[in-house]
Protein backbone atom coordinates (compact mmCIF):
# COMPACT_ATOMS: atom_id res chain seq x y z
CA UNK A 1 0.00 0.00 0.00
CA UNK A 2 1.29 3.28 -0.74
CA UNK A 3 0.64 6.35 1.87
CA UNK A 4 0.32 9.83 0.42
CA UNK A 5 0.14 12.79 2.94
CA UNK A 6 -3.57 15.18 2.34
CA UNK A 7 -2.42 18.98 2.45
CA UNK A 8 -3.96 20.69 5.38
CA UNK A 9 -4.17 24.51 4.23
CA UNK A 10 -2.23 26.18 7.38
CA UNK A 11 -0.72 23.21 8.88
CA UNK A 12 1.23 21.49 6.60
CA UNK A 13 3.76 23.30 4.67
CA UNK A 14 7.54 23.13 3.98
CA UNK A 15 8.24 23.12 7.77
CA UNK A 16 5.67 20.30 9.01
CA UNK A 17 6.99 18.41 5.79
CA UNK A 18 10.48 18.51 6.50
CA UNK A 19 10.23 17.86 10.57
CA UNK A 20 7.70 14.92 9.93
CA UNK A 21 10.06 13.15 6.92
CA UNK A 22 13.23 13.40 9.25
CA UNK A 23 12.14 11.78 11.88
CA UNK A 24 9.03 9.80 11.15
CA UNK A 25 7.78 7.18 7.88
CA UNK A 26 8.32 8.78 5.02
CA UNK A 27 5.16 9.02 2.55
CA UNK A 28 5.17 8.73 -1.00
CA UNK A 29 3.88 11.58 -1.94
CA UNK A 30 3.48 15.06 -0.06
CA UNK A 31 0.69 17.35 -1.57
CA UNK A 32 0.91 21.12 -0.72
CA UNK A 33 -1.76 23.91 0.26
CA UNK A 34 -3.40 24.76 -2.00
CA UNK A 35 -2.21 27.68 -4.49
CA UNK A 36 -4.73 30.51 -4.99
CA UNK A 37 -3.47 32.06 -8.49
CA UNK A 38 -4.22 35.60 -8.49
CA UNK A 39 -4.21 37.94 -11.60
CA UNK A 40 -1.30 40.18 -10.61
CA UNK A 41 1.24 37.30 -10.37
CA UNK A 42 1.15 33.58 -9.89
CA UNK A 43 2.74 32.71 -6.45
CA UNK A 44 3.45 34.88 -3.54
CA UNK A 45 6.21 33.88 -1.23
CA UNK A 46 4.46 32.14 0.94
CA UNK A 47 3.60 29.42 -2.02
CA UNK A 48 6.69 30.40 -3.85
CA UNK A 49 8.62 29.07 -0.04
CA UNK A 50 6.34 26.07 0.18
CA UNK A 51 7.33 24.57 -3.59
CA UNK A 52 10.84 25.61 -3.55
CA UNK A 53 13.12 22.58 -3.96
CA UNK A 54 15.71 23.57 -1.80
CA UNK A 55 13.00 23.44 0.94
CA UNK A 56 11.67 20.10 0.02
CA UNK A 57 14.47 17.98 -0.84
CA UNK A 58 14.37 14.05 -0.35
CA UNK A 59 10.71 14.17 -0.48
CA UNK A 60 7.98 13.81 -3.52
CA UNK A 61 5.99 16.71 -3.32
CA UNK A 62 2.84 17.64 -5.36
CA UNK A 63 1.47 21.06 -5.48
CA UNK A 64 -1.98 21.59 -5.55
CA UNK A 65 -3.98 24.20 -7.25
CA UNK A 66 -7.41 25.94 -6.34
CA UNK A 67 -9.20 27.80 -9.46
CA UNK A 68 -11.97 27.29 -11.57
CA UNK A 69 -10.40 29.12 -14.08
CA UNK A 70 -7.94 27.15 -17.10
CA UNK A 71 -5.91 29.95 -17.94
CA UNK A 72 -4.86 30.21 -14.14
CA UNK A 73 -4.37 26.71 -13.86
CA UNK A 74 -2.00 26.71 -16.66
CA UNK A 75 -0.23 29.58 -16.14
CA UNK A 76 0.66 28.33 -12.51
CA UNK A 77 1.27 24.85 -13.49
CA UNK A 78 4.09 26.10 -16.22
CA UNK A 79 5.51 28.11 -13.33
CA UNK A 80 5.82 24.91 -10.91
CA UNK A 81 7.54 23.13 -14.35
CA UNK A 82 9.80 25.60 -14.29
CA UNK A 83 11.07 24.39 -10.54
CA UNK A 84 11.13 21.43 -11.72
CA UNK A 85 7.80 19.54 -10.73
CA UNK A 86 6.21 17.28 -13.54
CA UNK A 87 2.78 16.79 -11.48
CA UNK A 88 0.36 19.30 -9.85
CA UNK A 89 -3.00 18.20 -8.65
CA UNK A 90 -6.37 20.04 -8.60
CA UNK A 91 -8.52 20.95 -5.53
CA UNK A 92 -12.03 19.89 -5.83
CA UNK A 93 -12.95 18.81 -2.23
CA UNK A 94 -12.85 21.85 -0.30
CA UNK A 95 -15.78 22.44 1.66
CA UNK A 96 -15.16 25.83 2.58
CA UNK A 97 -17.96 28.01 1.74
CA UNK A 98 -15.90 30.66 0.80
CA UNK A 99 -14.44 28.74 -1.54
CA UNK A 100 -17.35 26.97 -3.15
CA UNK A 101 -19.17 31.00 -3.15
CA UNK A 102 -16.83 31.58 -5.52
CA UNK A 103 -17.45 27.91 -7.38
CA UNK A 104 -13.86 26.70 -6.59
CA UNK A 105 -12.85 24.00 -4.92
CA UNK A 106 -15.62 21.40 -4.48
CA UNK A 107 -18.23 24.12 -5.44
CA UNK A 108 -16.90 23.76 -9.05
CA UNK A 109 -18.36 20.36 -8.92
CA UNK A 110 -21.62 21.83 -9.33
CA UNK A 111 -20.67 23.10 -12.69
CA UNK A 112 -20.22 20.47 -14.31
CA UNK A 113 -19.68 22.29 -18.50
CA UNK A 114 -17.64 23.99 -16.80
CA UNK A 115 -15.46 21.53 -15.58
CA UNK A 116 -15.10 19.45 -18.15
CA UNK A 117 -14.83 22.61 -20.29
CA UNK A 118 -11.80 23.36 -18.20
CA UNK A 119 -10.06 19.95 -17.87
CA UNK A 120 -10.35 19.85 -22.06
CA UNK A 121 -7.86 23.15 -21.62
CA UNK A 122 -5.86 21.87 -19.04
CA UNK A 123 -5.11 18.70 -20.62
CA UNK A 124 -4.67 20.02 -24.32
CA UNK A 125 -2.42 22.83 -23.12
CA UNK A 126 -0.16 20.92 -20.48
CA UNK A 127 2.48 18.42 -20.86
CA UNK A 128 2.64 17.40 -17.13
CA UNK A 129 0.86 14.71 -14.87
CA UNK A 130 -2.53 16.25 -13.62
CA UNK A 131 -3.99 14.34 -10.63
CA UNK A 132 -7.89 15.35 -9.04
CA UNK A 133 -8.42 15.17 -5.53
CA UNK A 134 -12.70 15.41 -5.30
CA UNK A 135 -15.46 14.82 -3.28
CA UNK A 136 -18.62 13.25 -4.50
CA UNK A 137 -20.21 16.42 -4.95
CA UNK A 138 -22.12 19.58 -3.36
CA UNK A 139 -25.23 17.51 -1.92
CA UNK A 140 -26.06 13.75 -3.08
CA UNK A 141 -23.71 11.01 -3.95
CA UNK A 142 -25.44 10.38 -6.50
CA UNK A 143 -24.05 13.07 -8.24
CA UNK A 144 -20.72 11.72 -8.66
CA UNK A 145 -21.95 9.55 -11.52
CA UNK A 146 -22.07 12.42 -14.27
CA UNK A 147 -18.90 13.80 -12.59
CA UNK A 148 -16.94 10.58 -12.88
CA UNK A 149 -17.98 10.36 -16.78
CA UNK A 150 -16.32 13.72 -17.30
CA UNK A 151 -13.11 12.75 -15.35
CA UNK A 152 -12.78 8.91 -17.02
CA UNK A 153 -12.89 11.11 -20.67
CA UNK A 154 -8.49 12.83 -19.61
CA UNK A 155 -6.03 10.30 -18.70
CA UNK A 156 -5.52 11.53 -15.07
CA UNK A 157 -2.26 10.71 -12.69
CA UNK A 158 -4.52 9.88 -10.09
CA UNK A 159 -8.60 10.53 -8.89
CA UNK A 160 -7.97 11.17 -5.55
CA UNK A 161 -11.79 10.24 -4.02
CA UNK A 162 -12.59 11.79 -0.82
CA UNK A 163 -16.07 10.37 -0.65
CA UNK A 164 -18.24 13.10 1.07
CA UNK A 165 -20.35 15.77 -0.14
CA UNK A 166 -19.61 19.19 0.30
CA UNK A 167 -22.69 19.73 2.44
CA UNK A 168 -20.55 17.32 5.22
CA UNK A 169 -18.06 18.96 5.46
CA UNK A 170 -16.19 16.49 7.88
CA UNK A 171 -19.76 14.90 9.46
CA UNK A 172 -20.94 12.03 8.89
CA UNK A 173 -19.07 8.73 7.43
CA UNK A 174 -17.40 8.35 4.20
CA UNK A 175 -19.58 7.05 1.82
CA UNK A 176 -17.36 3.71 1.23
CA UNK A 177 -20.35 2.55 -1.21
CA UNK A 178 -19.90 5.64 -3.28
CA UNK A 179 -16.44 4.93 -3.32
CA UNK A 180 -16.52 1.49 -4.19
CA UNK A 181 -18.97 2.13 -7.16
CA UNK A 182 -16.21 5.01 -8.38
CA UNK A 183 -13.19 2.49 -8.03
CA UNK A 184 -15.13 0.02 -9.95
CA UNK A 185 -16.09 2.62 -12.83
CA UNK A 186 -13.00 4.92 -12.87
CA UNK A 187 -10.53 4.31 -16.18
CA UNK A 188 -8.08 6.14 -13.75
CA UNK A 189 -5.90 5.12 -10.86
CA UNK A 190 -8.31 5.92 -8.23
CA UNK A 191 -6.93 7.00 -4.27
CA UNK A 192 -9.42 6.83 -1.04
CA UNK A 193 -8.99 9.60 1.42
CA UNK A 194 -11.42 9.91 4.30
CA UNK A 195 -11.36 9.26 8.59
CA UNK A 196 -7.88 6.64 8.50
CA UNK A 197 -7.25 7.81 11.83
CA UNK A 198 -6.02 4.28 13.65
CA UNK A 199 -4.42 0.97 12.24
CA UNK A 200 -7.73 -0.46 12.69
CA UNK A 201 -9.57 2.39 10.38
CA UNK A 202 -7.32 0.84 7.95
CA UNK A 203 -7.35 -2.83 8.41
CA UNK A 204 -11.61 -2.10 8.11
CA UNK A 205 -10.64 -0.28 5.20
CA UNK A 206 -8.01 -2.30 3.65
CA UNK A 207 -10.34 -5.52 3.97
CA UNK A 208 -13.13 -3.80 2.51
CA UNK A 209 -10.92 -2.72 -0.44
CA UNK A 210 -8.57 -4.90 -0.98
CA UNK A 211 -7.54 -4.02 -4.76
CA UNK A 212 -7.04 -0.04 -3.63
CA UNK A 213 -3.24 0.39 -3.60
CA UNK A 214 -3.30 4.40 -2.45
CA UNK A 215 -4.46 5.73 0.94
CA UNK A 216 -3.97 9.15 1.38
CA UNK A 217 -4.12 10.24 5.25
CA UNK A 218 -4.63 13.97 6.44
CA UNK A 219 -6.11 14.15 10.16
CA UNK A 220 -4.85 10.76 11.60
CA UNK A 221 -1.12 11.62 10.67
CA UNK A 222 -1.71 15.24 12.63
CA UNK A 223 -3.30 13.07 15.42
CA UNK A 224 -0.85 10.59 15.08
CA UNK A 225 2.66 11.00 13.11
CA UNK A 226 3.65 7.22 14.13
CA UNK A 227 0.33 6.58 12.21
CA UNK A 228 2.04 5.67 9.04
CA UNK A 229 4.96 4.07 10.16
CA UNK A 230 1.84 1.48 12.40
CA UNK A 231 0.57 1.06 9.11
CA UNK A 232 3.55 -0.12 8.03
CA UNK A 233 4.07 -2.32 10.34
CA UNK A 234 7.52 -0.69 11.79
CA UNK A 235 7.63 -0.51 15.61
CA UNK A 236 5.80 2.78 17.21
CA UNK A 237 7.99 5.88 18.15
CA UNK A 238 7.66 6.61 21.27
CA UNK A 239 7.29 10.25 23.37
CA UNK A 240 11.06 11.03 22.95
CA UNK A 241 10.27 11.35 18.92
CA UNK A 242 7.07 12.99 19.37
CA UNK A 243 9.02 15.70 21.02
CA UNK A 244 11.57 16.02 18.55
CA UNK A 245 9.35 16.26 15.95
CA UNK A 246 7.83 19.38 18.62
CA UNK A 247 11.27 21.16 19.30
CA UNK A 248 12.22 20.43 15.86
CA UNK A 249 9.03 22.25 14.35
CA UNK A 250 9.29 25.22 16.98
CA UNK A 251 13.15 25.79 15.96
CA UNK A 252 12.43 26.15 12.43
CA UNK A 253 9.54 27.74 13.07
CA UNK A 254 11.24 30.57 14.80
CA UNK A 255 13.81 30.48 11.82
CA UNK A 256 11.08 31.74 9.43
CA UNK A 257 8.38 33.31 11.23
CA UNK A 258 8.71 37.59 11.97
CA UNK A 259 7.88 36.92 16.21
CA UNK A 260 7.09 34.75 19.08
CA UNK A 261 3.38 35.09 18.58
CA UNK A 262 3.82 33.71 15.12
CA UNK A 263 5.45 31.03 16.72
CA UNK A 264 3.24 30.31 19.42
CA UNK A 265 0.04 30.86 17.00
CA UNK A 266 1.66 28.00 14.90
CA UNK A 267 2.30 25.43 17.37
CA UNK A 268 -1.02 26.24 19.80
CA UNK A 269 -2.64 25.18 16.78
CA UNK A 270 -0.83 21.57 16.19
CA UNK A 271 -2.81 20.66 19.48
CA UNK A 272 -5.93 20.35 18.10
CA UNK A 273 -4.84 17.33 16.59
CA UNK A 274 -2.29 15.90 18.71
CA UNK A 275 -4.19 16.57 21.99
CA UNK A 276 -5.67 12.87 20.72
CA UNK A 277 -2.26 11.14 21.30
CA UNK A 278 -2.47 11.45 25.01
CA UNK A 279 -4.17 9.94 27.60
CA UNK A 280 -6.14 12.03 29.93
CA UNK A 281 -5.11 15.38 27.98
CA UNK A 282 -7.77 17.55 27.88
CA UNK A 283 -6.49 20.02 31.16
CA UNK A 284 -3.32 19.99 29.74
CA UNK A 285 -4.77 21.10 26.12
CA UNK A 286 -6.59 24.10 27.57
CA UNK A 287 -3.19 25.01 29.46
CA UNK A 288 -1.53 24.88 25.62
CA UNK A 289 -4.84 27.05 24.20
CA UNK A 290 -4.23 29.52 26.94
CA UNK A 291 -1.11 30.11 26.85
CA UNK A 292 0.18 34.10 25.75
CA UNK A 293 3.49 33.47 25.56
CA UNK A 294 5.86 30.95 24.21
CA UNK A 295 7.19 29.63 27.63
CA UNK A 296 4.02 29.44 29.00
CA UNK A 297 2.90 26.93 25.79
CA UNK A 298 6.05 25.04 26.23
CA UNK A 299 5.95 24.26 30.20
CA UNK A 300 2.37 23.15 29.27
CA UNK A 301 3.45 20.61 27.08
CA UNK A 302 6.31 19.75 29.43
CA UNK A 303 3.84 18.81 32.26
CA UNK A 304 1.96 16.88 29.56
CA UNK A 305 4.57 14.77 28.09
CA UNK A 306 5.91 14.49 32.13
CA UNK A 307 2.73 13.33 33.43
CA UNK A 308 0.49 11.58 30.68
CA UNK A 309 1.41 8.68 28.43
CA UNK A 310 0.79 7.64 24.90
CA UNK A 311 -2.93 6.32 24.58
CA UNK A 312 -2.86 3.00 22.90
CA UNK A 313 -4.91 2.95 19.71
CA UNK A 314 -5.08 7.04 20.06
CA UNK A 315 -6.18 8.28 16.96
CA UNK A 316 -7.97 11.61 15.49
CA UNK A 317 -11.10 12.54 17.51
CA UNK A 318 -12.75 16.30 17.53
CA UNK A 319 -11.85 18.01 20.53
CA UNK A 320 -13.97 20.18 22.47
Amino acid sequence: MKLYFAPMEGITGYIYRNAYHSIFHPMDKYFTPFIAPKQDKTLNSKERNDILPEHNQGMYVVPQILTNKAEDFIRTARKLAEYGYREVNLNLGCPSGTVVSKKKGAGFLGEREALERFLAEVFEALDMQISLKTRLGLEEAEEFGPLLEIFNKFPLKELIIHPRVQTDYYKNKPDWEAFGKAQELSRNPVVYNGDIFTTEDYLRFSSAFPQTETVMLGRGILANPSLPGELAEEERPGKQEIKRFLERLEQDYREVLSGERDVLFRMKELWYYLGCLFSNSEKYVKKIRKAQRLCDYEEAVRSLFREQEIAENAGFRPMG
